[in-house]
């Protein structure tokens, strides 16, 4: 009979993939297997119920931002997009230049109660084009010049919360909700993370109870010529039946106070309400949602995303509202680039640059932050960033999560003033 250990994974990206799998298998960080028998699992102390929380929301694919927040009196918008400009009088105002896509609707809601921030212009120097780079550039807080090996969360946790060994029943201080585990989350010490499975629905479940069904062989395997890495890999992997039995039961029993919408990235964000009320000391979360990489007939499309990601993110706000937990938690979005100014000969956009980003919660000072592009260009022209993406993490660093941003992003960024 083959060994259940023939299953794991080997390799570092397999522990990634894994991860994504909902089998609460804990980020081994950048390290292969054979470290493990040489590191301590590394946890955080339980926390206050009331420290603060940070969801972060990744629109995959790079979302055009000036069809998002869209400059209506500017008639360079309108030069450059005439097919996919966004007309004026259907625009959600947000003052006498600026306005939202009429998809947001619930998300314009939040930002005259005050709930929601827009960072106008966000991007780096230098900025790199290609999906997975320019996604390797956001979660890891790096130079378009420089690759690093840990993500900004990660520094986050090895500088925040680096505590005693792990009970055997610890909780995850960094939970996604993506394939595979984020590079927003590797880190140079071990900490405990989590992976929610995908989707919804009977198939979501199916894949629940293969996943415990593995989890509990490779738990009960008893091999007295295993060696040290199987030795290691089991005992984390009973740490991670526990959890993911736990988590589970969370999201099985979890009352919202008000409907989700039915799609993937709104119950992915519904399990994170679930989590939150049921008190676990997670510091961080991730969500992502896909779909922004419109090169051709984008309108519909785009209009479609933005639709779901705003009654998503509106829905997650009033629940954590009603339960008394938006205090607690701040939401941001990001995404790996914006989209080229003008229109391409499909009615589409391609890669560009900079983009506005979103910050939700119940303890912002402002709505809108940074300065608007310039559009005076040329067509094929890219956007010229005003704003640091870094110094909107810097801000959160410092000002929300309460740890020096400077060592985690390796120098000091200017605050931005949404906290």
């Amino acid at each position: 009979m083959n060994s259940p250990f023939t299953q794991l994974p080997t390799t570092r990206r397999e522990f990634f993939q894994w991860g994504g799998r909902g089998l609460g298998l804990l980020a081994f960080s950048r390290f292969a297997p054979s470290f493990l028998v040489e590191s301590a699992l590394a946890s955080t102390p339980a926390p206050e119920k009331d420290r603060s929380i940070l969801v972060l929301v990744q629109l995959a694919g790079g979302n055009d931002g000036l069809n998002t927040v869209i400059p209506f009196e500017d008639a360079d918008y309108y030069r450059l997009r005439p097919t996919l400009g966004i007309p004026k009088d259907e625009v959600l105002r947000i003052n006498d230049t600026l306005g939202f896509n009429p998809a947001c609707l619930a998300l314009h809601s939040l930002l005259k109660d005050g709930k929601l921030g827009i960072v106008q212009n966000v991007g780096y120097p230098n900025p790199n084009r290609s999906h997975f780079r320019s996604t390797e550039i956001w979660e890891t807080a790096s130079g378009s010049n420089e690759s690093l090996t840990s993500g900004w969360i990660g520094r986050y946790l090895d500088n925040a919360c680096a505590g005693a060994p792990a009970a055997a029943d610890s909780d995850p201080v960094a939970i996604h909700a993506t394939g595979e585990t984020p590079q927003s989350f590797m880190s140079e010490q071990t900490h405990p993370t989590f992976g929610l499975s995908l989707g919804y629905g009977n198939g979501r479940q199916q894949q629940q109870r293969q996943n415990l069904t593995l989890l509990k062989q490779l738990a009960q395997h008893d091999d007295h010529h295993e060696n040290a890495n199987a030795s290691f890999l089991k005992a984390t992997l009973m740490d991670a039946l526990v959890t993911e039995q736990k988590v589970q039961g969370i999201l099985a029993d979890y009352a919202p106070a008000g409907a989700y919408p039915g799609n993937p990235f709104a119950t992915s964000l519904r399990n994170v309400a679930a989590l939150i009320a049921a008190g676990l000391p997670t510091r961080v979360y991730f969500v992502s949602l896909g779909g922004f990489d419109n090169h051709s007939a984008q309108l519909t499309p785009h209009t479609n995303n933005l639709l779901l990601l705003s009654e998503a993110l509106a829905a997650f706000q009033h629940d954590l509202e009603a339960k008394h937990l938006d205090g607690q938690v701040l939401t941001m979005t990001f995404s790996e680039f914006g989209r080229r100014p003008s229109e391409n000969q499909s009615r589409g956009t391609d890669h560009g640059t900079a983009a506005p980003l979103f910050v939700m919660g119940s303890k912002l000072k402002g709505s809108l932050f940074g300065t608007a592009p310039s559009l005076n260009l040329p067509k094929n022209q890219d956007l010229t960033f005003s704003t640091d993406f870094r110094q909107v993490y810097a801000t959160v660093l410092d000002k929300w999560m309460q740890c020096p941003s400077d060592k985690v992003l390796g120098q000091s960024y200017s605050p931005l003033g949404f906290l």
